[in-house]
């Protein structure tokens, strides 16, 4: 039977400890669905070794006292899937990171039975909400709505104004596997907070029921050497 190649991930905690806990609990995966590719506590110095190949990113909210949530943001509006592994599970701290674009928040003591499953979901852009998660979502009282980076919201504004996906990649000088990557992402995020958009059309509007998109951004597409 052919087996999907494995999920590249790379680790960044600033406790050698936890990375030997996570590696043993990867290591332990029945399926050996993933493996990691590079472990340290600077994100900078992890991509730019092996890191940079990562599918995943599994990082530590507080990295030397700091908190990095400006950083997850960063990363996630690149296009980096990251998932976010921390302590500190207040529901300001959850939220603001889910807004910050990350795949998921991962609580420490939940990581073993979700550990793996939240990398795999997050390297294959599905949902997978933790219990930790998915009860600051259900006790939110604002109007739950996804964060989506600026690549993500200009690839959907091309999607919506009638380009095809392979238009969109030559606009945007990306390729039409990472404009699907961007178009699934923002599905996924959805799906998340319950507010399911499988259809093009249920994705517009989800977009402009929430003010991501005016409607008078949405327009028939014309072609660069038209006229």
């Amino acid at each position: 039977m052919h087996r999907p190649p494995r999920v590249k991930v790379a680790l960044i905690d600033d406790h050698p400890v936890v990375i030997e806990g996570i590696k043993s609990w990867i290591t332990q995966d029945p399926l050996q669905r993933v493996e990691i590719i590079a472990a340290g506590d600077d994100i900078d110095d992890v991509l730019a070794g092996p890191g940079g190949a990562a599918d995943v990113l599994l990082v530590d909210l507080n990295l030397r006292g700091h908190f990095v949530t400006d950083q997850i943001g960063e990363l996630s509006s690149a296009g980096r899937r990251v998932v976010v592994y921390s302590q500190h599970t207040d529901p300001d701290t959850v939220l603001a990171v889910l807004e910050a674009g990350a795949c998921e928040f991962l609580a420490k003591d939940e990581g073993r039975e979700h550990c793996v499953e939240t990398i795999v979901a997050a390297a294959t852009d599905r949902p997978y909400v933790t219990p930790l998660v998915a009860g600051v979502l259900i006790a939110d009282q604002r109007q739950v709505r996804p964060h989506l980076s600026e690549q993500e919201l200009l690839a959907l504004t091309l999607w919506f104004q009638s380009m095809s996906k392979t238009s969109v990649a030559m606009r945007m000088g990306i390729s039409e596997r990472t404009v699907r990557q961007y178009i699934d992402r923002a599905r996924v995020k959805y799906a998340k907070i319950g507010r399911s958009a499988v259809t093009k059309t249920a994705l517009l509007a989800r977009a402009i029921e929430d003010g991501i998109i005016r409607p008078d951004e949405i327009g028939d597409y014309r072609s660069r050497a038209a006229g």
